[in-house]
């Protein structure tokens, strides 16, 4: 092989490494090459050389993965159509060669001692036959020697082979028959590996989860497995999964476990996860043919149709809670059998109150003791599906209502009542009264009893007043014995009458003194009732937490009464202060939701939650941005103008005379200044923060409340930023709002399109050291495209004369013209190739074609003077310097270098350089190896 085609294999190899280089082109240059060859032995033995130094590094470096993405692309361009006739097929036979050359070699190193060729080995067939399309057909030898392989390694020791393995076998697979031989085969791991079963159901459950979940043995998951894949089946959005999960997942579970539903509960731990056991048991439920099949399997009730207090577990309240739930939203249909599994309200108030007395109080030494804390984080478990089993009662009856209301307001008031609890409690107390008013001074009055109750205390005694007793009961033990003497003498004188009153006078003497006596004999503090004001943390948490509770039940039309204004006052606004985090946590939260029932309330504390927003804990932070947030959805970005000032007032209106257009300036001003806190909490290192701001901003483009290109460019740059790749939510919400804002309106869909060019230039203009700087920019421009078009409405507009596309296309054709030796130039017309223009004559059409004419105009200079140039014409070198940069913009750097002014734009080429120096880099090492050789 000629030294020419050496360097391009290597050539192609070090482009293919870098992301910004365009695999397409060089995939149609190799084969290419190797199309004009005759004899293709040396290009495969030089191919593979340069592939091997990528298959020796197991871990994900961005260089190595670029070049197995190069590899794939090559190999599937030799792909054959399968509907051609006799001669093509022929035809097609030689130009698959390359592809099952490829295929050997890997199949003949599936086997290697280094755990990283196995892996990139199974990581290039699962590739492979993956970019293969739908009707793509292999050899029968050669899918058997696949499926031999790809069967070894699905039971190799690292767990990263397996899961490749097992991927590459499922394109092998025959759903339709059920004696698919992958599929038998697919189904024996699945049973013994966790990992690689979960990775495969996950990847592949729409296509043959039913044969392998039957096989997936409950003890071969951890229970974070269980959940995980009972959540995502039960949750997923085709319902074939969900029905495959429902109709042989559970079903053969089930039967591992001889039908016993309360043991299911207990390998899926339901105190850390209540709903997902609640969502499996209600798919439990559902396949139950006759209501006796939900009472055979349920739990024990006794005469009382209750669980004894002393039976009950994490297990069968849930089962008993969730199965009350199903059966009361089945209606009219399922009454006969709720009253079967719930006794009447007033016996059930009795039992929840007794349940509620037992649960112990711990202090903190015992908060310490885990078997102490967990006893205690169960029995709270218990008591929360208890409470939420209050929601299934039949409350028609005026008795069992009134006795239910009295048991929670007297456990919501219980010093012990965990503060965990108490926003349940409320919710249901509120839920079973009726009037507004009623609900409000309810849970004022209990508030208030929580926060002053009546205790014992003792009052100290003036000890003046008790010398002055100890003196008068001296007086009278004196006067005692003096009347006793002059009885004995009345009686000797036979003075019976004098006598008789005597008598009575030492009656009423000795009443006397024992009253002092009494008195005396009293402790010196005497002990009276009265309200005492608690400020411990945990009382203003609980009170707090009511407060939130009910502030989130009333009706927000009915405004600030006086009763929850004094709340806010006494209660809400000191807590704001408190040095507890928790206590302030909750009181942000009172006050923003008590903030949504009041615009004025609103008005005068958003300061203040601005202020928490900066400069509190983060976790206060993100309750004070939801509180914010929360206010700009309800009332929009105006909330802090007032009613006879409308933000959209004209300054020279006749209305301004009063000072007015300084307000409204500092209204803009604020506005402004919460758009700026909220796009810097974009760039917020707190993750949460960053999240909980990007969803609000969604939320508000979505609602109209905001309509921000600059807004939605940070948007779409945080959703392809690297640095938030692990953050699913944030991933997941850009993702759906993205889809959601484009396709609502054409306005949206024309602030997607100001927001394209800011996106792009911030790109192309990151520094090395900015993770921007690997975002695919042409992934980006792609994205763009597909939410501009005007097919992509929920509802299409008329057609119109100049659709979004047109707008764009003109955008994109004047920025070409901006600077036409930018390097961005060929993505910009690639992107123009995309866009699905509007052919029919107008002005619109009419401008774009003539801004096309200048640019291909200036592409035909560049011609002509290279053409000069090559023709001798060295005069025109120097001047054709800047335009010659358009023919070579991913070429090799260091050729036709324009000699253009300095700009601030910083060079490509030089970020691709220093970015380089931070990745892995095959070149040197393909470099060393050819020269030793």
């Amino acid at each position: 092989m000629s030294g020419d085609s050496d360097l391009e294999i290597e050539e192609a190899f070090r482009r293919a490494q870098k992301a910004h280089n365009n695999k397409a082109k060089l995939v149609a240059s190799l084969k290419n090459r190797y199309n004009k060859l005759e004899d293709k032995t040396e290009f495969h033995e030089e191919f593979i050389r340069c592939l091997k130094y990528a298959m020796i590094i197991y871990t994900r470096e961005p260089a190595v993965e670029n070049v197995i993405d190069f590899v794939t692309k090559f190999a599937a361009s030799f792909e054959t159509p399968v509907n051609e006739n006799a001669e093509e097929e022929e035809e097609g036979e030689d130009e698959n060669e390359f592809l099952n050359f490829l295929f050997c070699f890997l199949l003949e190193s599936h086997g290697a001692n280094s755990h990283a060729v196995r892996f990139r080995v199974c990581q290039l067939v699962n590739k492979l036959l993956g970019s293969l399309s739908e009707n793509a057909q292999i050899d029968d030898g050669l899918c058997d020697r696949i499926h031999e392989a790809m069967l070894i390694r699905v039971t190799d020791k690292y767990p990263n082979v397996r899961i490749q393995a097992a991927l590459a076998m499922a394109r092998l697979q025959d759903p339709s028959n059920s004696d698919c031989p992958t599929i038998k085969a697919l189904r024996r791991p699945a049973g013994h590996d966790s990992l690689t079963a979960c990775s495969y159901i996950t990847i592949h459950g729409r296509v043959t989860l039913q044969c392998n979940l039957e096989k997936v043995h409950i003890r071969a998951l951890s229970i974070a497995q269980r959940v995980s894949l009972l959540h995502e089946g039960l949750s997923d959005s085709a319902d074939s999964v969900k029905e495959v999960v429902k109709t042989h997942l559970l079903p053969a579970w089930l039967r591992l476990l001889q039908g016993d539903v309360l043991q299911l509960l207990h390998k899926l731990d339901v105190e850390n996860c209540a709903e997902t056991a609640v969502t499996t048991l209600h798919a439990v439920f559902s396949m139950a043919t006759s209501p006796d099949d939900l009472l055979q399997n349920g739990v024990r009730l006794d005469e009382r149709k209750l669980i004894p207090v002393d039976s009950l577990t994490c297990e069968n309240v849930l089962y008993w809670r969730a199965l009350c739930e199903f059966v009361k939203s089945k209606g009219n249909e399922g009454e006969e059998l709720l009253e079967q599994l719930l006794p009447e309200a007033a016996i059930f108030a009795e039992y929840l109150c007794s349940y509620l007395r037992s649960i112990t109080g711990l202090s903190e030494e015992q908060k310490a003791d885990m078997t102490q804390l967990e006893i205690a984080m169960t029995q709270e478990f218990v008591g929360q599906q208890l409470i939420i089993l209050v929601g299934c009662l039949d409350t028609s009856e005026e008795g069992g209502r009134k006795r239910m209301v009295a048991v929670l307001q007297e456990i919501l008031v219980m010093p012990k009542t965990p503060t965990s609890l108490i926003g349940l409690l409320v919710e249901k107390l509120i839920g079973l009264l009726r009037d507004e008013t009623q609900k409000i001074q309810m849970v004022a009055e209990i508030i208030s009893d929580v926060r002053e109750p009546i205790l014992p205390i003792s009052a100290p005694v003036d000890e003046n007043e008790k010398r002055r007793k100890q003196v008068r009961l001296a007086e009278v033990r004196v006067q005692i014995m003096e009347a006793k003497q002059n009885l004995e003498e009345c009686i000797s004188c036979q003075d019976f009458s004098r006598a008789a009153v005597l008598k009575d006078s030492i009656s009423q003497l000795e009443e006397l003194k024992n009253q002092l006596t009494l008195e005396a004999s009293q402790p010196a503090d005497s002990i009276k009732e009265q309200r005492v004001e608690k400020s411990d943390p945990e009382t203003l948490l609980k009170c707090l937490t009511m407060c939130a509770e009910l502030f989130k039940q009333i009706n927000i039309k009915r405004g600030i009464c006086p009763t929850m204004n004094a709340l806010i006052e006494s209660l809400i606004l000191p807590s704001v202060s408190n040095p507890n985090p928790a206590v302030r946590n909750m009181a942000v939260i009172c006050l923003g939701t008590a903030a949504l029932h009041s615009k004025d309330l609103a008005n005068t504390h958003l300061v203040l939650l601005l202020q928490i927003t900066q400069l509190d804990e983060p976790k206060i932070r993100i309750s004070a941005l939801r509180a914010l947030i929360d206010q700009l959805l309800l009332n929009g970005l105006n909330i802090l103008q007032d009613k006879s000032a409308p933000i959209s007032q004209a300054p020279d209106s006749p209305d301004n005379s009063n000072g007015q257009p300084e307000q409204q300036t500092e209204e803009e001003s604020t506005v402004q200044s919460i758009l700026k806190m909220l796009s810097e909490f974009l760039d917020s290192e707190i993750c949460e923060l960053r999240t909980e701001t990007a969803e609000g901003l969604a939320k508000l483009m979505y609602c109209g409340r905001i309509l921000s290109p600059k807004l939605l460019s940070r948007l779409v740059l945080l959703w392809y930023n690297p640095v938030t790749e692990d953050d699913q939510r944030l991933r997941h919400c850009l993702g759906v709002f993205l889809q959601l804002y484009s396709r609502a309106s054409r306005t949206n869909q024309e602030c997607v399109e100001e927001s394209f060019l800011p996106t792009m230039r911030t790109l192309f203009n990151a520094p090395v050291t900015s993770p921007l700087s690997e975002v695919d920019a042409s992934n980006v421009a792609e994205l763009f495209v597909e939410l501009t078009r005007p097919s992509a409405l929920v509802q299409p507009a008329a057609i119109q004369a100049v659709s979004v596309h047109d707008s764009l296309a003109v955008r994109i054709c004047n920025e070409i013209l901006r600077d036409v030796s930018a390097p961005e130039v060929r993505l910009y017309c690639k992107t123009l190739s995309w866009l699905e223009i509007n052919t029919e004559p107008g002005p619109a059409n009419s401008e774009l074609q003539l801004l096309l004419k200048d640019i291909l105009q200036y592409c035909t200079r560049v011609i002509e003077k290279l053409c000069n140039q090559l023709n001798g014409d060295r005069g025109s070198k120097s001047g054709g310097n800047q335009d010659t940069t358009l023919l070579t913009l991913d070429e090799n750097p260091g050729e036709n270098v324009p000699e253009a002014p300095p700009s601030v734009r910083p060079s490509r080429r030089a970020k691709i350089a220093a970015l380089d120096k931070t990745k892995q880099d095959l070149t040197a090492l393909m470099n060393q190896e050819a020269n030793g050789s």
